[in-house]
């Protein structure tokens, strides 16, 4: 730290006075270069992991239900059993169809069998002259051709049989709905004897609402001016209004890489761990989100920016003068604020600044004759 003399020429108004000058020590001080951390609150939401709303996949009745509000299920679990008799019918006329055609099937090639061996045997007897008749093979031959086309046809057919009595026997599976994943019941819509359809078939009502919470995602909007800071994968603490005094953690996970408009914010998803539950979709968190800018900062005194109607600015010690150098104001705790200008790590500014200290004036070294306020001798002309 060191301390500077800011020259002040005085005219006394006594006549035959020379100008006297006098001198105010000044104390500097350097601009620092550090990396700034620093914390600031933002509100969060929290959302289930994962969150579904189950319906039924064909027109039926509600026969059971085994689940109710609060419910907590395991992957694969039954939650509700559904009952279609057109359903049931449908799949045994289905299964019925496959069946014969699977009959017609055999008869068509039992009936190529024997065309391939009559052909065969005429085509092995014209070898002998006289033994049987040219039109007789050609016959034969076609016959073959003839039997050979029915069963492609009929082949086609079992396949399509086969695949429309599974297709009605997969529907009929869908009569057992299923959790498809671990989670807890957070609505219940239907009970026994319920009309049910799918979403789309105007019976839209679903049949459970089951949502993951054994883990979270707590969502929150970050501020433009904070989204350059953002690091995936960083540990967050946050508290909840559930739990004063206790501070729980997530881990940035997801980020939205566009801005709201209207916010101007980006959304970011922080996943939360919830083994024992306490956490629930749709808790308030206050978040500690943490700010660090991607390049150094300037740092200096809050005492050296000054501000005017007109400007902000920090009075910068150059090649013996003061230089008024304008900046903008960023974070500032403890006594020293981020400043933004044309400023440089190791540039000497005045401590205290204001703006009695005119751009341009001269300034001395505070060692120099006339420091701690004592006159300075005057100029000789």
């Amino acid at each position: 730290m060191l301390k500077i003399t800011h020259l002040v020429v005085a005219s006394l108004a006594v006549l035959g006075t020379a100008p006297v000058v006098h001198a105010q020590t000044l104390e500097t001080t350097k601009v620092v270069a550090r990396q700034v951390d620093r914390t600031i609150r933002l509100p969060g939401e929290f959302a289930a992991y994962q969150r579904v709303s189950l319906y039924a996949r064909v027109a039926s009745f509600v026969e059971r239900v085994y689940v109710d509000r609060g419910s907590v299920v395991k992957q694969g679990e039954p939650l509700v059993t559904l009952t279609a008799p057109e359903l049931v019918a449908q799949m045994a006329e289905s299964e019925s169809r496959a069946q014969a055609v699977v009959l017609q099937l055999a008869e068509a090639d039992a009936k190529l069998i024997a065309a391939r061996t009559t052909a065969d045997m005429l085509r092995n007897a014209s070898k002998t002259e006289g033994a049987v008749s040219q039109s007789e093979v050609i016959l034969s031959q076609q016959a073959l051709e003839a039997a050979q086309a029915v069963k492609t046809a009929v082949e086609n057919s079992a396949k399509a049989a086969r695949a429309a009595a599974d297709a009605v026997k997969q529907l009929a599976s869908y009569l057992e709905v299923r959790a498809p994943f671990d989670g807890i019941i957070t609505e219940l819509f239907v009970h026994p004897g319920a009309l049910v359809g799918p979403a789309t078939a105007g019976v839209s009502a679903p049949l459970v609402l089951l949502e993951q919470n054994t883990r979270l995602r707590l969502l929150m909007a970050v501020p433009e001016s904070h989204v350059a800071g953002i690091a995936k994968g960083a540990t967050v603490p946050f508290t909840v209004p559930a739990y004063p005094g206790e501070t729980f953690q997530g881990t940035v996970a997801r980020l939205a890489q566009t801005l709201d408009i209207r916010t101007r914010s980006m959304m970011v998803e922080l996943d939360t761990p919830n083994p024992g539950g306490k956490l629930a979709s749709g808790m308030y968190a206050d978040v500690a989100w943490p700010v660090r800018r991607p390049t150094m900062s300037l740092l200096v005194p809050d005492t050296a920016v000054v501000t005017t109607t007109e400007r902000t600015f920090v009075v910068r010690a150059r090649a013996g003068k003061a230089e008024w150098v304008d900046v903008r104001r960023g974070a500032s705790a403890n006594g020293t604020v981020e400043v933004f200008g044309q400023l440089q790590e190791g540039d000497e500014i005045v401590k205290r600044g204001n703006d009695e200290i005119r751009d341009g004036t001269a300034l001395g070294r505070g060692d120099a004759p006339g420091a701690a306020g004592a006159p300075a001798p005057p100029r000789t002309r």
